[in-house]
């Protein structure tokens, strides 16, 4: 299963609908509705959408999953190695992400679907 393939059964399994393959950069992405998810970086990177102030504690608390590069500085975005997080926290960093880019009844539909 390749890394856009993991995302997407993560989605499915985390019930965040909407999540489409896509390209952003000339790589392979993932958007909801077209507004940007993340990204490959490279086959062991995964650009994704995060809160800037959670960004910096997540990167602190598990450096070997979360970095930056000095382009993603003060943007809303952070680096995942893929091959060093297991499913779980992928999925919750997706869920982070869908839930920046869905909008308020999207995500109440979705919170009363989960009960």
């Amino acid at each position: 299963m390749d890394a856009i393939d993991r995302l997407l059964h993560l989605a499915a399994g985390a019930d965040l609908p909407g999540i489409e393959r896509s390209t952003s950069y000339g790589t392979p992405s993932l958007k909801l509705r077209g507004k940007f998810l993340g990204r490959l970086l490279d086959e062991d990177t995964l650009v994704i959408r995060c809160p800037i102030e959670e960004k910096a504690m997540l990167m602190q608390a598990e450096p070997q999953l979360y970095f930056q590069t000095d382009h993603y500085r003060g943007y809303d975005a952070m680096l995942v190695r893929l091959a060093q997080i297991d499913d779980e926290r992928l999925a919750a960093r997706l869920e982070r992400a869908w839930l920046m880019q869905a909008g308020p009844r999207e995500a109440q539909a979705r919170a009363r679907r989960r009960g």
